[in-house]
């Protein structure tokens, strides 16, 4: 059967400014329950359920106009929701204004004032809330000795670069104490360079203090290296909640297969054909071994496979076209030809080369170290392993997953439901009883638009 894959979980107590591995209790945890906001008939955010829990990092990742940032400013009390609600710590804040709701904003265009110092930028929420004056140098030091801007506290952010207005932004966030803080695409203004050397300092920084995060990106290496866990969005609605591995080696639909990687996963579409031994996924250069029994229903599939799985082996190897017969199908699936086409385009990446191929009439990537060993206009022969195929519904774009008619269908992208009480022992059947006999069946996965 298939078995749901676990919930992200912290293994041990984050580091944090009471010391190491002390608890601390002023950590928020963030809840949305059926999150909408529409702007007129346009849905912006629709139905959203998410839970962010204590320290825990995620990422709104997905493409521009996806939702991301409504739903941020939503959680931050800058937009108010059309419907739903938003709890923090179980309290709901809702309808609360942002000032009661304990939570620090960093802006993508930094939102620095520019006739005041670095030293009173990072001051300015202190005296706002009448800190006292030597509490409130105290703190602007502690925090501009973590974020290395001690020399800089008397400079104006016309004289500073775009990495330390960033991180005076930053500054000016941590100074509060908050439960939570939200950031919106706090990286999108630096160049990459620097771009690498502040994801490094924000994730550090989350390791230090073990506050909860919310960020919104639209950069995949942004999310993949950041988070602890991920959430998808696509046009207002969750696609996939889970953590970075579990998204990309499991995505649960075909916007998420196509959205993270680079190059993104290679989706054909296929049929799936009964074969001596494993059912195949076939389709014009393509014949393509999966792991499912060789009575599995024939039925049309998107067939994924990663760019990175894909490898090059001899043109004579058994596989890939009718021609075959049941060579393929006897094969063990690690060097049988999966795909047959003509390398396009051939792109040096330094360290690794992709080449882009025809593959009946669609278009494919192979990603590999350099040298990949192919040239344009070159005929080429793919081999792909069977655990390293998905198979998606062509009408819904869900991931499909097989399991026989008596047993529960599982999504493998979603959460287990925690087990409350011991199962009771299973009855021994009656062995003069035939089993009755069941078909396996290939069903679309629920979906994980909505997590809980």
């Amino acid at each position: 059967m298939w078995i749901a894959l676990p919930e992200y979980s912290h293994p041990a107590l984050p580091l944090n400014r009471a010391g190491v591995g002390e608890e601390r209790f002023d950590v928020a945890r963030i809840e949305v329950e059926g999150l909408s906001r529409r702007f007129g008939s346009f849905a912006a955010i629709e139905g959203v359920n998410l839970r962010v829990d204590d320290g825990d990092f995620l990422v709104l990742l997905g493409p521009s106009g996806c939702g991301k940032s409504t739903l941020l400013r939503m959680i931050a009390g800058l937009i108010p929701p059309s419907d739903g609600r938003i709890l923090l710590d179980g309290r709901d804040i809702t309808h609360a204004p942002p000032r009661e709701r304990d939570l620090a904003m960093v802006f993508q265009s930094y939102a620095l004032y520019p006739h005041l110092t670095v030293e009173r930028n990072i001051g300015f929420p202190l005296r706002a809330r009448r800190v006292r004056r030597a509490e409130a140098a105290r703190r602007v030091a502690d925090v501009a000795k973590m974020l290395d801007l001690s020399e800089l506290l008397h400079r104006r952010p016309r004289e500073l670069s775009g990495g330390q207005r960033q991180r005076v932004a930053l500054g000016r966030a941590l100074v509060r104490d908050p439960g939570a803080f939200l950031m919106d695409e706090p990286l999108s203004n630096l160049d990459a360079k620097l771009r690498t050397a502040t994801r490094a300092e924000i994730t550090d920084l989350h390791r230090q203090l073990g506050s909860t995060f919310v960020y919104v990106t639209h950069d995949q290496v942004e999310a993949m290296t950041m988070a602890t866990r991920v959430a998808l969005l696509n046009r207002g609605r969750l696609e996939q909640v889970g953590a970075p591995t579990e998204v990309y080696d499991t995505p649960g639909s075909v916007f998420v297969a196509g959205f993270l990687g680079s190059p993104p996963m290679n989706l054909l579409d296929a049929r799936l054909a009964r074969r001596p031994g494993a059912a195949h996924a076939v389709a014009d250069g393509v014949d393509a071994r999966l792991e499912l029994p060789a009575d599995v229903p024939e039925r049309p599939v998107i067939l994924g496979i990663r760019p990175e799985h894909l490898r090059v082996v001899p043109a004579d190897v058994p596989g890939a076209g009718p021609a075959a017969g049941d060579a393929a199908g006897d094969a063990a699936g690690a060097d049988a030809v999966a795909l047959r086409g003509t390398v396009s385009l051939v792109e040096n990446l330094g360290s690794e080369e992709v080449a882009h191929c025809e593959v009946g009439p669609a278009r494919i990537c192979v990603r590999a170290a350099r040298p990949i060993g192919l040239r344009a206009g070159e005929t080429v022969a793919l081999a792909v392993r069977p655990e390293h195929t998905h198979l998606f519904d062509p009408d819904s774009g869900r991931r499909l997953t097989w399991r026989p008619d008596s047993a529960p269908a599982v999504d493998t992208t979603a959460k287990p439901v925690p087990v409350t009480a011991a199962a009771p022992p299973p009855v021994p059947a009656d062995p003069s009883t035939p089993a009755p006999r069941s078909e396996p069946r290939l069903s679309p996965a629920r979906s994980t638009r909505s997590s809980t």
